[in-house]
């Protein structure tokens, strides 16, 4: 799969740019703030039918202007896709394949397949469980398609139960016998839902973990051993008897405090966790292997190499990683010794951002091959060189 068209309207900073993109590199060069990094949230957006950057779509639309329109051309097994996504300021966000408009935004995950790497991927390590969580949800609705839809169901019941949880918990009272039933019917609409997301989760990491270990050790050359644990609270609980025994607490606290929404990953070194002991060098290795990683997964998972997006990566890096990153992503086969596969050109299409041309090019000799697109200020021009 490839992207050999973008079209962008009135898309964050960028009033307007048609771009034509080669099969294998791509670079986007321009200081800091001109509009780099937004190129690469559009492609994210045509994959993900939202922004990475962005938490609500009318933050996407350039300032002064009514609406944005982002497009894209993909080549995908001999067919030619087009995937359009409309958004106008206090409208409904309109996203087409071809001249079919989605009912489901969640039906079209998974169609064409994406990894991100920026430096907010920090926050996988340092943040909270949410985000970590989200990691999972990201990859594995790229290959499962009844995931999102469970997920999405799911959440919309523990917002309603925490809704009535709110309420009792004002009303500083036991539920009523009515208040109780409303509860249990809650609870039974959950439980398949929470089950069906603890074991495509659980199924997923025991897959992954190997790719991550693996890739860790090429990024540190076998340095130190990483550790990749799925926690959940569904793995040592029956869910109908936890939230019965937990509704008089939830009702003081005024959410649900069981379920499969306070899953969490803990990334470890030897016996400790990577957060507390870690350097600042080995959370990078940790996050760069964790999405190449990712990405490796996919395309083994679906057959099918997904893009690769790289946002900032070599100004972050030291000489060291950066080295061992290009040799990653710029090789033609990748085994993998724990994971049991062996990759043939892994990553189809690469997309990277960067201050200096030249620094891209100094990173290795296929980068000479590479298209340059110059970005100033949201006006973006291709290299004729």
């Amino acid at each position: 799969m490839t992207l050999k068209e973008l079209h962008l309207l009135n898309y964050k900073n960028i009033p307007e740019a048609h771009l034509h993109f080669a099969d294998r590199l791509n670079g986007l060069v321009g200081l800091n703030g001109q509009g780099k990094t937004n190129v690469l949230d559009a492609i994210y957006l045509l994959s993900f039918a939202k922004s990475a950057f962005s938490l609500q779509d009318r933050d996407c639309i350039r300032h002064g202007e009514q609406m944005a329109m982002v497009q894209g051309v993909y080549e995908k097994e001999g067919e030619t896709i087009t995937i359009t996504c409309g958004l106008r300021l206090g409208g409904k966000k309109q996203f087409r394949r071809g001249d079919k408009p989605y009912q489901r935004l969640s039906d079209h995950i998974g169609l064409l397949p994406l990894v991100l790497i920026s430096p907010q991927d920090i926050g996988i390590v340092l943040d909270g469980s949410d985000v970590r969580r989200k990691f999972m949800d990201g990859t594995i609705a790229q290959y499962d398609p009844t995931y999102l839809p469970a997920l999405n169901n799911y959440s919309q019941l523990v917002q309603q139960r925490n809704a009535l949880l709110k309420q009792l918990a004002d009303k500083e009272g036991n539920p009523t016998a009515a208040a109780d039933e409303m509860l249990a019917i809650y609870e039974q609409q959950m439980q398949p839902l929470a089950l069906h997301i603890y074991e495509a989760r659980r199924l997923f990491i025991s897959r992954f973990a190997p790719f991550f270990t693996d890739t860790y050790a090429i990024l540190s050359n076998g340095s130190e051993e990483i550790g990749l644990t799925y926690q959940s609270q569904l793995a040592d609980r029956q869910l109908p008897d936890a939230w019965e025994q937990t509704r008089q607490r939830d009702i003081i606290l005024g959410w649900t405090s069981v379920g499969c929404h306070k899953d969490d990953l803990l990334f470890s070194i030897g016996e400790y966790a990577v957060k507390q002991v870690a350097s600042q060098g080995q959370i990078k290795t940790c996050l760069l292997a964790l999405r190449l990683a990712q990405a490796l997964f996919l395309s083994d998972r679906t057959k099918q190499p997904p893009l690769l997006l790289l946002d900032d990566i070599f100004d972050r890096l030291d000489s060291k990683r950066v080295r061992q990153l290009v040799e990653m992503v710029t090789s033609e086969r990748i085994c993998l010794p724990a994971a049991q596969v062996c990759l043939e050109t892994p990553f189809s299409q690469i997309f990277l951002t960067d201050t200096d041309r030249h620094h891209i090019h100094r990173q290795d000799t296929s980068f000479a091959a590479m298209k340059t697109f110059f970005v100033s200020d949201g006006t973006i021009n291709e290299d004729n060189e």
